[in-house]
């Protein structure tokens, strides 16, 4: 099994371009043959191209370092230099590219196929025949080819998702997805069994899906490195919709499902504002577990004052999880809708 690495720091550095050349023609028949001298080649160029094939950044974790080939240099004869080749490094959907030093976001893969430049290679210089002259018949002039360019880069990925699920470690998340969707991440009885994030296409009817990512489980204080921390969170930025799954009985006897609500929400704010504004709705888990599933909910929404959205569900049965989906469909396309209403 591959180990799922979402961030890596590497060094992309272009082709130096090559120098032009002074040379003449040197010919038995031919005198004062002129200037000959060719161009310089270019540099090769590093890009980034997205392939939803790729779903880690493994490769870039141990080699750091990524430098494509000088251009050549021009010579006589008119020859121009050879050109460097350039460099495709690629990377999964959903990465996010950024300049180390300055932080600036160089590119989002957002889309299969997409290619964007890292470092583009120098140009060629120019050879002394581009100098010749009505009063210049003999230049000895060239230029020398521009250096490429070299970076620093942070890579991020951001899995993609419409749908995103968090809770607290064992609210039955990965169960949840198992039961609406082919995914089979780990399920154990003991917390943090999700290490990396899963995703799982979920089908409603023939003809509607959508991706939905579940995260390991958050606790307080995540935000300062209690239990994964939040660093997770990330793949959640990019989801239209969040499913807060919570245990309405709690292994442990000193558990209070609202505040362990409210600490998810604390840390979502903590974390990204824009993250914590995103529709939120909660899914009362393990309703097959206990024979007062209705009072226990209504006391937690009492408690969180919560008016939106809730479900009761048995991720370990399935009862109640296509209710749950099918809501999210039309949320989904009601929301695309009124996107496409809002574009120019």
């Amino acid at each position: 099994m591959v180990k799922f690495f979402d961030e890596a720091r590497i060094e992309v550095h272009a082709g130096n371009g090559g120098d032009g050349v002074a040379a003449f023609r040197r010919e038995k028949y031919v005198p004062r043959g002129g200037p000959s001298g060719g161009d310089g080649g270019r540099g090769g160029s590093v890009l980034a191209a997205a392939d939803r094939n790729i779903n880690t950044l493994i490769d870039y974790r141990f080699a750091r370092i990524h430098r494509a080939r000088d251009g050549e240099g021009g010579r006589g004869s008119d020859c121009y230099g050879k050109g460097g080749e350039d460099i495709v490094l690629r990377m999964p959907v959903g990465t996010l590219i950024r300049d180390l030093l300055s932080g600036a976001l160089l590119a989002d893969l957002s889309t299969h196929g997409q290619q964007v430049v890292l470092a583009q290679g120098g140009k060629g210089g120019l050879g002394n025949l581009h100098f010749k002259s009505s009063v210049n018949r003999a230049p000895r002039q060239f230029t020398r080819g521009t250096p490429g360019e070299s970076r620093e880069l942070a890579l991020e990925v951001r899995v993609l998702a419409d749908v995103g699920l968090l809770g607290m470690p064992n609210a039955g998340k990965s169960t949840f997805i198992r039961a609406v969707s082919s995914a089979r991440p780990k399920v154990a009885d003991y917390p943090f069994t999700t290490l990396n994030p899963s995703l799982g296409v979920v089908r409603v009817g023939h003809d509607t899906s959508f991706v939905v990512a579940d995260i390991p489980g958050l606790i307080e204080g995540a935000s300062e490195g209690a239990g994964l921390g939040h660093r997770f969170l990330r793949h959640l930025a990019r989801t239209r919709l969040l499913l807060h799954i919570i245990d309405i009985v709690p292994s442990d006897p000193g558990a209070d499902p609202a505040r362990d609500a409210r600490a998810i929400a604390r840390e979502l704010k903590k974390y990204d504002e824009s993250l914590y504004r995103k529709p939120r709705w909660l899914v009362f888990n393990k309703i097959d577990a206990t024979n007062d599933a209705e009072p226990r909910v209504r006391r937690i929404l009492r408690n969180l004052r919560w008016t939106g959205p809730h479900f009761m569900v048995s991720a370990l049965s399935g009862d109640g999880c296509q209710d749950v989906c099918r809501a999210a469909a039309r949320f989904l396309a009601a929301q695309a809708k009124r996107t496409e209403k809002e574009m120019p």
